[in-house]
């Protein structure tokens, strides 16, 4: 019986402090939307200069990473991730990067970089999850991430609102960026508090309050509709913190009326018609005419930016809706991917437990898919690559340790699966 508490024991993941690594990976992840503004703001420098310099220290970030993991991988098969858990990740990018072979982007080049970029993200997530044991790094990413997203809230209440109001840079960060941002830094720190019962509520309520002011019609509703969500099914979460949350929006809105009004006095008398929701509408139906006339691969990767004609003073960057930017960047094809990336991640989120944690994941598809209906990406997903591939890990890993069977059991029943005859062995 000694033995079997020893292997049990050892079998169990051992969970250190956050990967230094990771933390600093998930910071950058945040704080990158800042570096056009500053060398195009404060150093005066060519807008490209900023994309170049962004792109340059992604690649330089993904050779660090790639140093620090090597030798480093864990010998836990649950606590790995393989490329079969990503497969429809894989997809997207392969099917993107293949378009650029068609597609009629406005620099090849460029383009090209672009999709390289991308593609680093995704790679640097995949090198620290299959090289770091337990949650460790994931719990770092997340870490970085929301301290990242807490300085990028500071930098944009200090900076000079925009001529509309709203938080941030009109041309180099916008209030949806920010929205976007704070959003999932709050549901990252939900679930830190969740998993490691840590207190990230001052965090929480700073990210809210600056989501609420930036003014990021789409990214605050279905914060909401989200938010409301998980409150409603938090069974783990008593009723007097679920009225002390509500009563706490009631006041925030409220705090928020006379600048709500002003906005909205603003928004729809002398803001640019192309970039209201209604004013979307005439995107959305270029977009669909043109998507008919390539229908089953599309126009190709960043084929929008320089190429689709102006919509008066506007220049669309993407498609302003998720579905309608993947049929006309990829066609059929191109939605079809986008099903099974989504759809793939629900599957895997329903197959958790019953619990706060299933319902954090739950509530970050519902907030990208009710976003989806007015943004989208140019290159990525409304619901990051690379998150994908953060939070397939974490179900991944959940879901294996779930349904985990104990060692001391296994001699008693007749089980035939590699995998749990070789724990019975060295548990025996």
């Amino acid at each position: 019986m000694a033995t079997i508490s020893n292997s049990t024991i050892a079998l169990q993941p051992q969970v250190s402090k956050y990967s230094a690594s990771a933390f600093c990976v998930g910071f950058y992840f945040a704080i990158r939307v800042v570096t056009t503004v500053f060398l195009v703001r404060i150093l005066g420098t060519d807008p490209q200069v900023g994309a170049a310099t962004d792109l340059t220290l992604n690649f330089l970030l993904l050779g660090f990473i790639w140093l620090s993991t090597l030798g480093t991988r864990s010998h836990d098969s649950a606590s790995v991730l393989t490329l079969a858990q990503i497969r429809w990740v894989l997809i997207f990018l392969g099917f993107s990067g293949c378009s650029l072979l068609w597609s009629e982007t406005a620099s090849p080049l460029a383009s090209a970089a672009y999709w390289c970029g991308t593609v680093s993200d995704v790679v640097m997530i995949i090198l620290l999850l299959r090289n770091r044991s337990g949650v460790e790094a994931a719990e770092g990413l997340m870490t970085g991430f929301v301290w990242g997203c807490c300085c990028i809230a500071l930098v944009a209440w200090v900076m000079p609102a925009q001529f509309d109001m709203r938080l941030g840079d009109e041309d180099y960060l916008n209030g949806n960026t920010i929205g976007n941002l704070c959003a999932f830094a709050i549901f990252f720190s939900q679930y830190l508090s969740r998993s490691r019962k840590a207190r990230w509520g001052l965090a929480i309520f700073f990210l809210a309050i600056t989501l609420v002011r930036s003014l990021s019609k789409t990214a605050i509703v279905a914060f909401l509709i989200s938010e409301g969500y998980l409150i409603i099914q938090d069974r783990a979460m008593n009723r007097r913190t679920k009225i002390y949350l509500t009563v706490g929006v009631v006041v925030v809105v409220l705090a928020f009326w006379g600048l709500f009004e002003a906005y909205y006095d603003f928004y729809t008398s002398y803001g640019n018609q192309s970039e209201t929701l209604t004013g979307r509408t005439a995107i959305w139906a270029y977009v669909t005419n043109a998507a008919l006339e390539k229908p089953w691969i599309g126009h190709g990767f960043d084929s929008m930016w320089k190429v689709v004609p102006a919509f008066g003073t506007f220049e669309a960057r993407h498609a302003e809706d998720e579905v309608l930017e993947q049929l006309y960047s990829y066609g059929i094809v191109g939605l079809v991917i986008l099903c099974g990336v989504y759809g793939d991640l629900y599957r895997k989120v329903r197959k958790l437990n019953e619990g706060p944690l299933r319902i954090i994941f739950v509530g970050m598809l519902m907030f990208v898919l009710v976003r989806g209906f007015a943004e989208a990406e140019p290159f990525d997903l409304l619901f990051p690559l690379w998150a994908i591939v953060l939070v397939t890990s974490l179900v991944t890993r959940d879901a294996v340790a779930g349904h985990r069977i104990q060692p001391r059991l296994l001699p008693l029943m007749r089980v035939y699966d590699p995998e749990f005859e070789s724990i019975a062995d060295s548990a025996i």
